[in-house]
């Protein structure tokens, strides 16, 4: 008797809350493009006081991106009524049963209670926000992605466009990408992960279930921060430290990464 086809993972739902105060809209692309990798974006709301013209770099993406306004006028000097109305709107949308997980885009630390809030519910918590982010609201989150590798590099603009084309303004100045200041590989940490999942020294360990301790241990863990695509090449980059090995999958018939320390003589 033919076995049934399994039926295809259903996606993660997600709300996206935007603090437009604290996130600068030239990560709008690579940003959405990052949450496409976790679940479908099915709420995409951004606060702040769209009567400032400080916002206006972010007014002229919402419709490219089908992403939600909503307006937070500034009551009283010196207080951040963007911030209340966000996390407010998050309970609203946490009790509603009707997500898997959230996106909170900012760099403020007045979030880390709202993500531990949402992280006790059961529900994944995505955090992006700048390298200046506070510790405490990184480590509140499942995932912190640092918007700085989110920004798209320049691309060049030639001296005449053909065709009298002009050029698209951009949206605001980029910053270099976070490539420009690699920081040091955490050879030692990643070997104690392996060491810590694995049976024994010399087990090969999953790429998958490594990247997931990687993360759970350290929220901001990111391959891409240390000048490499995919933790496979961060990987592969260290024949001293450590070994990688491709098997082919008996699920999928594609490739599954293993990785391991390498063997150290006694």
């Amino acid at each position: 008797m033919a076995s049934k086809p399994q039926a295809p993972r259903q996606q993660k739902h997600l709300a996206v809350l935007i603090d437009a105060d604290n996130a600068p809209a030239a990560i709008v692309e690579g940003l959405f493009e990052e949450i496409a990798k976790y679940g479908i974006a099915s709420v995409k709301r951004i606060y702040g006081d769209w009567t400032s013209p400080q916002l206006g770099s972010w007014k002229k993406v919402l419709l490219d991106y089908s992403i939600q306004p909503i307006q937070q006028f500034a009551y009283t000097r010196g207080k951040n009524a963007t911030d209340s109305s966000l996390i407010i709107d998050a309970m609203d949308l946490l009790y509603t049963r009707r997500f898997d997980g959230f996106c909170l885009v900012s760099s403020d630390s007045d979030f880390t209670r709202l993500a531990a809030r949402l992280r006790e519910e059961g529900l994944t918590v995505y955090g992006f926000g700048e390298e200046k982010t506070p510790k405490a609201f990184v480590s509140a989150c499942d995932k912190f992605i640092y918007t700085e590798i989110l920004r798209a590099s320049p691309e060049p603009q030639a001296d005449h466009p053909s065709n009298g084309d002009k050029p698209a303004p951009a949206l605001e100045a980029p910053k270099p990408p976070a490539e420009s200041k690699k920081l040091k590989v955490p050879l030692e940490f990643i070997a104690k992960v392996l060491d810590d999942i694995g049976d024994d020294e010399d087990e090969w360990v999953h790429l998958g279930a490594l990247g997931s301790n990687l993360s759970k241990l350290r929220p901001d863990f990111d391959a891409r921060l240390y000048g490499f695509k995919k933790l496979s090449d961060l990987i592969k980059a260290q024949p001293k430290r450590f070994e990688l090995q491709a098997r082919v999958s008996s699920t999928s018939g594609g490739k599954d990464f293993y990785a391991r320390n390498v063997k150290r003589e006694p």
